[in-house]
């Protein structure tokens, strides 16, 4: 299972960066995690006002891989 992988920072202190996952539909490959990525993180972005995403990328919905 695949999950999108963001990293954000404060918007205020841009030194404070932490990694989120969204977990996505379990029967999504990898190239259709990239394609489909940009809603999932424009919806968490308006939901955390104050973050400001700097990167992002699918990988493993594993917790014990970040």
């Amino acid at each position: 299972m695949l999950a999108i992988v963001l990293s954000a920072c404060l918007t205020n202190d841009p030194n404070v960066c932490r990694d989120y996952r969204i977990p996505i539909d379990a029967d999504v490959d990898a190239m259709t995690c990239m394609v489909e990525a940009p809603p999932h993180f424009a919806k968490w972005a308006e939901e955390h006002p104050g973050w400001q995403v700097t990167r992002w990328r699918c990988a493993s919905a594993s917790e014990n891989d970040i």
